[in-house]
């Protein structure tokens, strides 16, 4: 125990370390004892392990905060005013001599910690060269504060409760030291990393492999909805990491084809999802298979309650790692809103693809129902598109979120349980069709974009109605979101335009084939080069459906939005979908489907959007159209009364 003797009027104290976990423990209780509230003023830097140190007033030393005639709150206002800090229930108070006391809810337990500085680069980190050559080529420069603090621990066998966001880079604070520890030369389970989700298991378990294959470090990701098979076959051979949701884990324990008793470090990644989703009994049985001298690092958005209380059970004096959130949202986000008639939503997100052109985007809808549609609308408009869902299979969803991480499909819509979990990290767009129903559900959603040091947007399409829930939220986060004007065609096509240019400019710094060229020549014997210019421009729009460039009076002339709603006199019952109606009026009125906006679907009848300009055409060359072998008659909708 920690051995103090007061001389001086209680003034200065002479203190022996015998251990530091007691040490730790006994400050707190016996200032709480020995000093009570006119002691606080007393100044000491905290003693070395088994050292001494003197505890003396340091000059303009100012108590601060309430006094309370609690002994053991006492001492925390002692501890408080030698460091400067301010006290406050469970709040880390820090010292500039790099040391960090968390005061606890009555004050009773004093905890030390020693503050890590962080590392300027992965060359202080003593990684083999195989590991380092990895981190470069996933484009890691310098480390997160997550990563400078966590890895050195982890190296060193510490046990560690880290508290991060998602996106800070905290898988690979863990994987890197798994990939440094593992010994390649022993074909057995030697790491186990549980997270909540199959989708984290398949991301962290390619991260882990990323970082440690050169290595030769082997990763098998173990979850539900995959066959037992492959699993079985790599067990089988063995594997010295395993990732993975708990349900198939413990599947395999108690089928006897995992063995855990070789295991040196256990990771519990997104513990706070993983008890929300009520995993607590099967990681406690899981950690009972794993041997008492391993390593275990519990990695949380959040640290309620529940979590003090799984740490305490089951690491060991563990360090303790807070990164501190400035903002609720991704810092490398432009955030902005549209407010727009639900009517309008579906105009209104067509022109924001066609002015934003997203390389990769994740648009968010309420429910499945809604995702389907989305989903069918913009691929009915020419939009590459995934769509995932509760109802999608597994092996139907892994193969969309493929195509959409190897931008085959620019768009994945998607629901908001559907999308946990996915650290796709090039996202540069998020799209809130639906709004979230609160804060917390908006900053995940914002937190797929603007990841790793990219910048991204996020756009959210408000009714009228839903203004008050957009204001709830931006109080909640603390920021307000930037208004922004829904995009003209004269817009969209000035934007088109440019980019155009920069790609003609591209062709003819590269030097246009040789082909084209001796076209060019043999056409300008008839016509002018800046007519053959320009018709090949025209064709180039055309063919790719880009809007036209010069916006016409009639879309001057119309309302705010721009479209004219369409009646047609048959509805769901016939079997008729959203696609159909997009496929029918593109087919047989000529228009591109950019300029069909939101489309009602009713049981006995459909309403369309279509811009002024196209409705005219609708109305003129396809008044009656055929839909799932139906007889439509399209008409002017009448006006709503307002």
């Amino acid at each position: 125990m920690t051995r103090c003797s007061w001389t001086g009027g209680g003034r200065t104290a002479r203190c022996v370390d015998a251990s530091l976990p007691i040490a730790e423990r006994s400050l707190g209780r016996y200032f709480g004892r020995r000093i009570g509230t006119r002691s606080r003023s007393a100044g000491c830097s905290p003693p070395a392990i088994g050292g001494r140190c003197e505890r003396r007033r340091q000059p303009g030393a100012r108590p601060q905060g309430p006094r309370n005639s609690s002994a053991t709150r006492s001492a925390g206002h002692w501890i408080a005013t030698v460091y400067g800090a301010r006290l406050s229930p469970r709040r880390d108070l820090e010292s500039d001599r790099g040391t960090t006391y968390s005061i606890a809810a009555h004050g009773a337990t004093v905890a030390r910690q020693l503050r890590r500085p962080v590392t300027p680069s992965f060359d202080e980190l003593n990684l083999s060269p195989q590991v380092r050559g990895a981190i470069a080529a996933l484009g890691y420069e310098e480390p997160s504060p997550i990563q400078a603090q966590t890895i050195p621990l982890l190296m060193q066998g510490h046990d560690v409760l880290a508290e991060a966001q998602t996106g800070t880079g905290k898988t690979a604070a863990f994987a890197i030291p798994i990939a440094e520890r593992v010994d390649v030369a022993r074909r057995v389970v030697q790491a186990l990393v549980l997270l909540p989700t199959r989708e984290l298991a398949m991301q962290v378990a390619e991260s882990v492999y990323s970082i440690g294959g050169a290595r030769g470090v082997t990763v098998l990701p173990v979850y539900g909805g995959q066959g037992y098979d492959r699993q079985l076959r790599t067990l089988h051979a063995g594997v010295h990491v395993i990732v993975g949701t708990p349900g198939r884990i413990m599947d395999h324990i108690r089928r006897g084809t995992l063995d855990l008793s070789e295991v040196k470090t256990v990771i519990l990644d997104e513990a706070d999802e993983m008890l929300d989703m009520g995993f607590v009994e099967d990681i406690e049985f899981i950690l009972s298979q794993v041997p008492t001298e391993r390593q275990i690092a519990l990695f949380s958005a959040t640290v309620p309650r529940r979590i003090e209380v799984l740490a305490a059970s089951y690491l060991r004096a563990p360090e303790r790692v807070k990164i501190a959130q400035v903002t609720r949202t991704a810092p490398n986000t432009r955030q902005f809103f549209v407010e727009v008639p639900q009517r309008n939503k579906l105009d209104a997100l067509t022109r924001i693809l066609d002015l934003e052109s997203p390389q990769s985007a994740i648009i968010f809808c309420r429910t499945k129902r809604d995702v389907d549609e989305l989903a069918g609308h913009l691929q009915a408009r020419g939009y590459t598109t995934a769509a995932i869902h509760g109802d999608v299979n597994q092996a139907q969803r892994e193969r969309l979120l493929q195509a959409f991480r190897d931008h085959r499909a620019e768009i994945l819509v998607a629901t908001e349980v559907a999308a946990r979990g996915l650290d796709i990290p090039d996202v540069t767009h998020v799209i809130n069709y639906d709004i979230p129903d609160d804060a917390d559900a908006y900053v995940h959603r914002v937190g797929r974009t603007g990841r790793m040091g990219r910048s991204g947007e996020a756009i959210t399409l408000v009714t009228p109605r839903e203004i008050r829930l957009l204001q709830s939220i931006e109080r909640q986060i603390r920021m307000n979101l930037t208004p922004l004007r829904l995009p003209s065609p004269g817009d969209i096509a000035a934007r088109r335009r440019e980019a155009f240019r920069e790609s003609l400019r591209e062709v003819l710094d590269a030097g246009p084939s040789a082909a084209y060229t001796l076209l060019v020549e043999e056409m300008s014997e008839t016509y002018d080069p800046l007519q053959i210019a320009a018709a090949a421009v025209h064709l180039a729009f055309e063919s790719s459906g880009t809007p036209r460039l010069t916006p016409t009076p009639a879309d001057a002339a119309t309302d705010e939005t721009g479209m004219v709603r369409l009646y047609l006199d048959q509805g769901r019952r016939k079997g008729i979908r959203p696609q159909d109606v997009v496929g029918a009026l593109t087919a047989e009125a000529g228009i591109s489907g950019n300029m069909i906006g939101a489309i009602e679907m009713l049981d006995d009848f459909i309403f369309v959007d279509v811009q002024a300009p196209a409705a005219q055409l609708v109305l003129e060359q396809a008044a009656t159209i055929t839909l799932r072998g139906q007889e439509v008659h399209i008409t002017p909708a009448r006006p709503r009364r307002r």
